[in-house]
């Protein structure tokens, strides 16, 4: 069998990743739009733009060729924001196998058709059998596993036979590995955290302390978890590593993006500014937009994905939202778990 596994794209966590499987003794080819950002990977070993100057392993191979990257690949790495999977997933159609693995690492829904990732996947890639697309998820920041902190993720597929081979290629001493046969609730709990962070942004830059940060991550997890099971997800999904553990790394964290965002949002700039100076992907704005309208259509409540909705996409003050959630009629908290 092939050594080679193919990474795309070359942003914080997939070269993260990248470096992960390179510890682990593959051959690992980074794919990138960006001759710039190849060059620089190829002759410095380092991907400056997301990782500072962290160095990269020279196991680590990047190309600007798709074909080059996937020919002759056991497994190819999908960690393509939201918008941009569909797109990919198409181009990369002639240069797949039926026997390779294809995982991604993806946390969003699309816009306008509200699919998970893997479904996305699954559209484009018809000649790949379901059984063979993984999802990675998990409490995992890129600045920490380049570093080789100790991090555990979780990897999920309707079979148990394409998990495990991917919890082969990524565990090692510092990258633990779980598997976990409910591939909706790993995707769904990846994805919707990513709201309650913007949350945590918001609260902590408004300077409301730790108490409401707690009951936002409480009341966020009762509403990931409602919306979860409504979209035919296990319970009990969301208390492990892609739910309660990756909501708790993304709200309390200053590696997160959407935490970031949140912060800022809550200083006064106008959205449009707040993604500009970020300069990278913030996956929760879109996937509020997405919970929203998913929230409706399986008529699940989610009062804190409506108020930043409001905020995100209809100018309302971040501290009327915090008031007008800390006014809603009085209710037993059983009720929405």
């Amino acid at each position: 069998m092939s050594n080679k596994v193919a990474v795309l794209v070359a942003g914080s966590w997939g070269t993260a990743l990248a470096a992960v499987l390179a510890d682990n003794g593959k051959e690992v080819w980074l794919w990138s739009r960006n001759e710039e950002q190849v060059k620089e990977i190829n002759d410095k070993h380092r991907n400056s733009r997301f990782l500072g100057e962290t160095e990269l392993s020279p196991q680590i191979k990047a190309t600007s060729s798709l074909q080059e990257a996937l020919f002759n690949a056991q497994a190819a790495v999908l960690v393509v924001p939201s918008s941009g999977m569909r797109e990919v997933a198409a181009q990369i159609r002639p240069f797949l196998t039926k026997e390779m693995l294809l995982i991604h690492a993806t946390k969003g829904f699309e816009t306008g058709t509200l699919k998970r990732m893997s479904a996305v996947i699954s559209d484009e890639l018809p000649e790949i059998a379901a059984e063979r697309i993984v999802v990675l998820s998990g409490p995992s920041h890129a600045e920490e596993v380049i570093r080789q902190c100790p991090t555990t993720v979780v990897v999920a597929a309707h079979d148990l036979d394409a998990a495990e081979a991917a919890q082969d290629l990524f565990i090692n001493p510092y990258f633990r590995v779980y598997t976990n046969p409910d591939i909706a609730g790993v995707e769904i709990g990846g994805s919707l955290k990513n709201i309650i962070a913007l949350g945590a942004g918001l609260t902590d830059g408004l300077g409301f302390g730790d108490n409401a940060k707690a009951a936002l991550l409480t009341r966020g997890l009762a509403e990931i978890a409602r919306l979860g099971q409504a979209m035919g997800a296990n319970a009990q999904t969301f208390a492990g590593l892609a739910g309660l553990g990756d909501l708790i790394v993304t709200c309390t964290s200053k590696h997160s993006r959407n935490w970031r965002a949140g912060y800022m949002l809550a200083q006064g700039e106008p959205l449009e500014q707040v993604l500009k100076e970020m300069g990278m992907v913030v996956e929760g704005v879109k996937t509020t937009k997405a919970a929203y309208e998913l929230s409706r259509f399986f008529k699940v409540s989610m009062p804190i994905t409506d108020e930043l909705y409001s905020v995100l996409f209809e100018g309302k003050s971040p501290k009327i939202a915090v008031e007008d959630l800390m006014g809603r009629l009085r209710k037993h908290e059983m009720e929405e778990i």
